[in-house]
């Protein structure tokens, strides 16, 4: 893959979709790097049953990251907006093959300006993910808070930073 712009769109989440993030989610070194929500990342029918209750809830906004000229079958990750304890907050995640082309940045960017603009808004990283909190700094999220944060899929707390954008 070159260091070329890539050319995106946000779109609704389709189900066929969900092949792409479930496949994503197995990748050992991205799941070293984020924290997911989903319980068992190997177990599809506990992924799609997660998918389901997102995809569900009143307060959730999602949408897919794809190629702008392939947008149906050309998906580069996911970006969504969740609630948690009444406070929303967003989350990301970017395929592998695309990380360090800026996708994440934009991609949030794009997704704050035109899908969800309601503030403040927070967000919830793993302390060892340093190139998402770049991300999210480029954003114009601020430090706010620590937290220690149940990982389902390690089914372990892990020390987690809160950001939150004004």
């Amino acid at each position: 893959m070159s260091d070329a712009a890539v050319d995106f769109v946000l779109r609704e989440v389709e189900d066929a979709d969900l092949h792409a993030f479930y496949s994503y989610l197995q990748d050992p070194r991205a799941q070293a790097m984020a924290s997911s929500s989903v319980e068992d990342g190997s177990d599809p029918q506990a992924f799609d049953a997660y998918w389901a209750r997102l995809r569900r809830s009143p307060t959730a906004v999602t949408r897919t990251i794809a190629l702008a000229d392939d947008p149906e079958h050309g998906v580069l990750g996911h970006i969504e907006k969740y609630e948690d304890e009444g406070r929303p907050y967003v989350r990301y995640w970017i395929d592998r093959e695309y990380w360090g082309r800026g996708i994440g940045t934009n991609a949030l960017r794009r997704f704050l300006s035109e899908v969800v603009t309601e503030r403040p808004i927070f967000a919830r990283q793993h302390r060892s993910n340093e190139a998402s909190l770049v991300v999210l700094k480029r954003n114009g999220f601020k430090l706010v808070g620590q937290d220690t944060g149940y990982d389902a899929m390690r089914a372990r707390m892990l020390d987690d930073i809160i950001l939150r954008l004004g």
